[in-house]
């Protein structure tokens, strides 16, 4: 999963979401669905944007995390891509 941290750098930087939005040009709902994490997709430009209203870098506003899978089935199999030698 990929894990947004627009809420701390906004604490950090004592700015609401209104106030992002207003600095980027992005919609107020657009900014509060990454705020709160429950956007599906995000654009490229609004990284932008907002990377450089918050003088910060992509791998500050987000950052992959692995799922957890200690919920999952012990039952079932791992599936892996095979690798294939390079010789």
């Amino acid at each position: 999963m990929v894990k947004i941290y627009l809420s701390k750098l906004l604490g950090e930087r004592k700015l609401t979401q209104n106030d992002l939005a207003q600095m980027t040009g992005i919609r107020p709902t657009t900014i509060g669905e990454i705020y709160h994490e429950l956007i599906q997709r995000i654009n490229i430009d609004h990284i932008d944007k907002i990377c450089k209203a918050l003088g910060c870098t992509i791998s500050e506003l987000m950052e992959y995390v692995p799922d957890d899978h200690s919920g999952r089935n012990s039952s079932q199999p791992v599936h892996k891509r095979k690798r294939y030698s390079t010789f």
